[in-house]
């Protein structure tokens, strides 16, 4: 039990009832524990107590201390009440966080009259002129006093009383005389002399990306010079006073600056953001500017709040927190495009890697191989008694398509020559063999699942897959999860939780950046996490999702569906969005279309894997139980033509104290598109990579 989700609860002691013996009266300390994962709710106690005499307390016993102590097993973010004082100054920094001041009940007002520091970047700014005092003047322009105490002068005769050698020269050239032989000529040297800039008040609105709010900043034009602080973007450190707006609006509070302790200035020619409200497609290219815009900045508050959920989560739960490897010699996947590790085109005198290949490799025998490769799935199709062996055929002459049209691309290329015929000698490259970034880093987890009962992973995964989509990009960070001593059943009750717990942290604790993504971006998000937290998922098989979607009639599915097909994402969208119009969780599918990896199930043809699929998104989670017998999974590696050299460490964890176990993994970037009604991948991450776009 973590010291943060004990809440107690005090009472004051009660006195013994008058009339009773005081001798009777025993001091006592007395607890209740309230354990529960439903609080508040109905709970079982636990009577706790202690006393040096070791006697049971009487009725009139006098219950010095009485506490309860709350086990919440989802600890939330709690902001502190309006009465608690408020460490202002941060610790790593000499200024105040926005939030600490915007992020409360009152907006700041219990604040106001504090001195403080802050420091953000302009969203938007103004400027307002004070209009300039006319002092009066007679008939003949000549300024009149307007009283013993406050006399209005002109420029001249300050000058005049201040400068004798200007005042002698005024003397000549216009005579001792006053009245309307001089004006005219006092009007022409007085606008010969300067003039200051009218006075003016700069409102800032600063933003230093701790919350959805800006703080308005008040700075007046002696202060600092308001062509330094009006562009958009610009970093300001202010220290100023917290008052009360002048006129009532939107802001609750606002500062006014007493000193200028830093200016960031902007060049407004080639900053990108300084045109407002910029679509999130034109942001895509300046990803190092865009958290600066207000929706970017609250969908990265709601991705950070979903990481630290999913740590609270699994913490809370006994699991252990294990870091998996990015760069791997196994194909996780068995299948899947991999992006390889090599440093030998370096040593090779900076050779192209695009045009270097295996020995031998030429357009021609590609193509005779895709020949082949087609006659082989026509007869496969037509035989139509071996499906599995028919999705291996395809998946291989997509591939050599592939391959061969990327040899075409290159002979036809003037700028490098066709293709080479070097062979590659890859044990004098840095790992001695092949080695890639990795897909999934579950097989690797596995192992720790096997001695260390439950853990979880969390980083980025790499698919060099040469395609445009909003759902997947090259890099996408991944929640990991393997559980020893675990079946599929409990899989699927572990991710469900999961997914709950999530949509619930982050109505509790992101309620700010929810409304204005609410506003902004998607009105129906709110009600969407609500709705999760409150329901139930649907469960089918994937035989009964088959058979739902063979009798749609509305719609007509670009591929045939039928019992061994692969749910594609336009099946998937249309289960979640159309018929159950809530999240879905799919099990016992084909062991055609899922891993080598998934346990086999006791009719041989499906395995015990699972996904989870939301509407709008498609699938979020992606689980199964892993094949634990030692035979069941030699033949599945065999059957798939898969290299075992590769999987010997793997078959290891079943030769030596197998065990049965399960697990899962969540796409972290699908599930803010989730939460956020965002509709690209690449809008959630940090700095997306994706096929051709690796900007920075």
């Amino acid at each position: 039990m973590l010291p943060s989700q004990l809440e107690t609860v005090s009472l004051p002691a009660k006195n013994t009832k008058p009339g009773r013996p005081s001798h009777s009266a025993l001091p006592f300390n007395f607890n209740f524990i309230f354990v529960t994962n439903n609080f508040p709710s109905k709970a079982s106690i636990s009577l706790l107590y202690h006393h040096h005499h070791h006697h049971v307390p009487s009725p009139q016993t006098n219950f010095s201390s009485i506490s309860f102590f709350f086990f919440n097993p989802y600890p939330k973010m709690v902001l502190p009440e309006a009465n608690t004082p408020v460490p202002l100054t941060s610790k790593y920094s000499n200024r105040v966080l926005l939030k600490t001041i915007l992020d409360t009940n009152d907006g700041g007002k219990r604040l106001v009259g504090k001195r403080v520091v802050i420091g953000g970047w302009v969203k938007s700014s103004k400027e307002v002129k004070s209009e300039p005092l006319t002092p009066p003047t007679d008939d003949h322009g000549a300024v009149v006093a307007s009283g013993p105490k406050n006399k209005d002068v002109s420029c001249v005769e300050i000058l005049q009383s201040k400068f004798p050698f200007f005042r002698t020269i005024i003397k000549v050239l216009a005579g001792s005389a006053g009245g309307a032989n001089n004006h005219p000529l006092r009007e022409k040297l007085e606008s010969m002399i300067p003039k200051p800039p009218l006075p003016s008040t700069v409102f800032l609105q600063v933003s230093d990306g701790s919350c959805v709010a800006s703080l308005q900043v008040v700075v007046d034009a002696d202060i600092a010079s308001p062509s330094t602080l009006l562009p958009t973007g610009t970093c300001i450190l202010v220290e100023g006073i917290l008052k009360q707006p002048s006129i009532e609006g939107k802001h609750a509070v606002e500062l006014k600056a007493e000193k200028i302790l830093h200016i960031g200035k902007v060049d407004q020619d080639t900053y990108p953001l300084s045109k407002k409200r910029l679509p999130l497609e034109m942001l895509r290219d300046s990803a190092h500017f865009r958290p600066r815009t207000t929706t970017v900045a609250s969908v990265m508050r709601i991705r950070n709040a979903l990481t630290f959920a999913s740590h609270t989560f699994f913490q809370n739960h006994g699991f252990l927190y294990v870091q998996v490897p990015i760069i791997t010699t196994t194909d996780s996947e068995g299948s899947s495009e991999k992006f390889l590790v090599a440093t030998l085109f370096d040593k090779a005198g900076n050779e192209d890697p695009n045009t270097a290949t295996i020995e031998g490799v030429s357009l021609d025998v590609i193509k005779s191989a895709i020949k082949e490769k087609s006659n082989l799935v026509e007869e496969l199709r037509r035989s139509d008694s071996n499906k599995e062996a028919l999705v291996v055929a395809e998946q291989d002459l997509r591939k050599t398509n592939e391959l061969a049209s990327q040899l075409e691309a290159r002979e036809k290329s003037k700028q490098a020559p066709s293709v080479k015929t070097n062979k590659v000698n890859i044990s004098g490259d840095f790992f001695n063999r092949q080695a890639y970034l990795t897909v999934s880093g579950c097989r690797h987890l596995e192992s720790y699942a096997c001695a260390l009962g439950n853990v979880y992973s969390f980083g980025p995964r790499f698919r060099a897959e040469k395609s445009e989509s909003a759902k997947c990009v090259a890099e996408m960070w991944m929640v990991e999860v393997e559980m020893a001593f675990s079946q599929i059943e409990d899989a699927i009750n572990c991710a469900d939780d999961y997914f709950k717990f999530l949509c619930k942290w982050i109505m509790e604790n992101c309620s700010q950046d929810m409304e204005f993504v609410s506003k902004r971006i998607d009105k129906s998000c709110i009600d969407r996490l609500q709705s999760i937290i409150s329901s139930s998922s649907e469960k089918v098989t994937y035989a009964e999702a088959v058979k739902v979607l063979e009798t749609v009639t509305d719609r007509i599915f670009e591929i045939k569906l039928e019992w061994g097909v692969a749910l594609t994402s336009e099946h998937l969208s249309y289960l979640a969005d159309e018929i159950y119009k809530s999240p879905v969780i799919i099990y016992d599918y084909p062991k055609a279309v899922k891993p080598f990896y998934a346990r086999l199930n006791d009719d041989g043809k499906t395995v015990a894997a699972f996904d989870v699929v939301l509407p709008k998104v498609g699938t979020l989670i992606t689980g199964n139980q892993n094949e634990e017998r030692m035979d069941k999974l030699a033949m599945r590696i065999k059957e798939l033509g898969l290299p075992r050299e590769q999987y010997e460490w793997y078959l290891d964890l079943r030769r030596h104290g197998t065990v049965k176990h399960s697990g899962f993994s969540l796409g972290l970037d699908l599930m803010v598109l989730y939460t956020t009604g965002l509709t690209d991948v690449r809008d959630v991450i940090p700095f997306p990579r994706s096929f051709g776009k690796a900007n920075n």
